[in-house]
């Protein structure tokens, strides 16, 4: 579950980092400027919708960091043209070998979230 109070701090964060008032954020993000005003007041706790029509508008918000401060804001760390999203490219990586020869041990996937942008979703676990 989201904590409200600090799902405030961070999006108090964005409206700083992106040096925007709350009328410019929700114009942004496509929502009413009451939909901010009471979010930052703690009166309502941010929907589905709401966090979704961020992501979208700001793609270099991590979205766990966004819902529970884990991760990193900005995504890309070395992203500092905050006008320009970042590029979505990713790097081919090159498998780095144990000191004993051997591949690393792989990650095994749990779950897969799918977030539509009718703001349902579908989670789908691994057994």
């Amino acid at each position: 579950m989201v904590n409200t109070s600090e799902f405030v701090e961070r999006l108090e964060t964005l409206l700083t980092y992106y040096d925007l008032s709350a009328s410019a954020f929700a114009e942004k993000v496509d929502v009413q400027r009451s939909s901010i005003s009471h979010l930052l007041s703690g009166r309502n706790k941010p929907s589905l919708e709401f966090v979704l029509k961020v992501i979208k508008a700001f793609p270099e918000v991590n979205l766990y960091w966004l819902l529970n401060g884990k991760g990193s804001f900005p995504l890309n760390e070395s992203f500092t043209d905050k006008a320009a999203p970042p590029s979505f490219e990713r790097e081919r990586t090159q498998v780095k070998e144990t000191p004993l020869g051997l591949p690393p041990k792989q990650k095994k996937i749990d779950r897969i979230v799918l977030f539509y942008s009718d703001g349902t979703f579908e989670s789908f676990d691994s057994n």
